[in-house]
């Protein structure tokens, strides 16, 4: 084994990184047991290592790199374009863009959409923050500090706490509340930030910076027409609002609004959602339904690892009807388990079925060998190995 590797191990236990209680991507006080047992998880710290030193070569993006915005939209703000429109084949400028679903547009995420940039950033800063929190390594906490500050603090650079200009219409509108699926990332940074608050690369400032940027998000989020018509969704851009607010409270210490959002989740978002046989009747109507199910799942499960910081159970809850989160992993799951078995919803030409990270989360949850066997056939994160261990 690297001797990086060695060193890191024989750091973990005099390492304090992190306060747990403000880390609510992994369950409560998984980093704890995760330094405690590192020995049994060798593979899963080398890979986070090695994940890393690569997010080291990351260079600090920020919105000001789109080479130029619509008008009215100032270049500050966070812009994208809506990824199922085209434009008009009957229209000489192409406007107003016409909806295929599933059918992704490049436009929506090359150099003029600001996606794929926040995706890389906030994707190499939490990466590099858990880093630094399992070796102590400041070269990580330092690039991940550069990484976020550029992003959200510096005057020049800073992206404005919105998401007004998000999956724009050409033709008909400059940004939609369905655009608010592609700030979830956010709660990466979150998490990046309650990791590197024992750095010294990341100061008093900073971390009051950030803090009253979060803040104001969450109000956009909660007060403006495209948050409110986000949080009315009633497919899995609701379930990813609950899950983004929820995520965005808890880390400014608002654990009422927390507990009630996830609280409220049982009816107006699982209820409604997830018909008795565990089907998602909104998902299953769009072109890539099994893709768009599982993603509204990796919605519920994380709005249910939430609800384990304040003390609300959303693993074992279970509608009057019988409906439940793990009634709709389990709607999928036969698919998975045999790939020849005909997927009755299909439209689109997409033939792979996976779970990704689903099935480990699962088995810790439930403890039902099913999902033990499904872990072989699916890919999964580092982290995942680090915090759900599966004994």
């Amino acid at each position: 084994m690297p001797l990086r590797i060695l060193i890191a191990l024989s750091l973990l236990k005099m390492l304090a990184c992190g306060q747990e209680a403000q880390v609510f991507s992994i369950p409560p006080g998984a980093m704890a047991k995760a330094k405690a047992n590192a020995s049994s998880l060798k593979p899963a710290l080398k890979k986070l290592i090695t994940e890393a030193d690569k997010a080291l070569d990351q260079k600090p993006l920020s919105v000001m790199d789109k080479p130029k915005t619509w008008p009215g939209v100032d270049k500050h703000d966070y812009f994208s374009t809506a990824p199922y429109f085209w434009p008009n084949p009957e229209t000489k400028d192409g406007l107003p863009y016409i909806r295929k679903d599933g059918q992704r547009n490049p436009e929506s995420h090359n150099e003029h959409s600001d996606s794929s940039r926040m995706g890389k950033i906030m994707n190499a800063a939490e990466t590099l923050a858990f880093a630094y929190c399992f070796t102590g390594k400041e070269a990580y906490a330092e690039h991940a500090a550069k990484l976020l500050h550029v992003w959200f603090l510096d005057a020049s650079t800073r992206m404005n706490p919105n998401y007004d200009h998000a999956q724009a219409v050409p033709g008909i509108n400059s940004g939609r509340g369905i655009g608010m699926i592609e700030s979830r990332s956010l709660t990466d940074a979150c998490d990046a930030v309650a990791l590197l608050r024992e750095s010294k690369s990341w100061s008093k400032p900073d971390d009051e910076g950030f803090t009253q940027w979060m803040r104001a998000f969450l109000d956009w989020s909660q007060t403006s027409k495209n948050g409110r018509d986000e949080a009315a969704a009633k497919n899995n851009h609701g379930m990813f609002y609950d899950m983004q607010v929820t995520h965005f409270a808890l880390f400014l210490g608002e654990t009422n609004l927390a507990r009630r959002i996830v609280e409220e989740a049982k009816t107006k978002r699982l209820a409604a959602q997830i018909e008795p046989d565990g089907s998602l009747p909104l998902e299953l109507a769009r072109e890539d339904s099994f893709g768009y199910s599982r993603f509204n799942v990796q919605a519920m499960f994380d709005l249910a690892l939430l609800g384990e910081h304040v003390g609300v159970d959303l693993w074992h809850y279970e509608s009057p009807k019988g409906v439940s989160v793990r009634k709709a992993l389990d709607f999928l799951v036969p698919f998975v388990e045999d790939p020849a078995k005909p997927w009755p919803y299909e439209r689109s030409k997409k033939t792979t079925r996976t779970l990704g990270w689903l099935p480990r989360r699962a088995y810790v949850v439930y403890h039902d060998e099913r999902y033990r066997k499904l872990m072989e056939k699916n890919s999964e994160s580092s982290r995942d190995a680090l915090f759900w261990p599966v004994k």
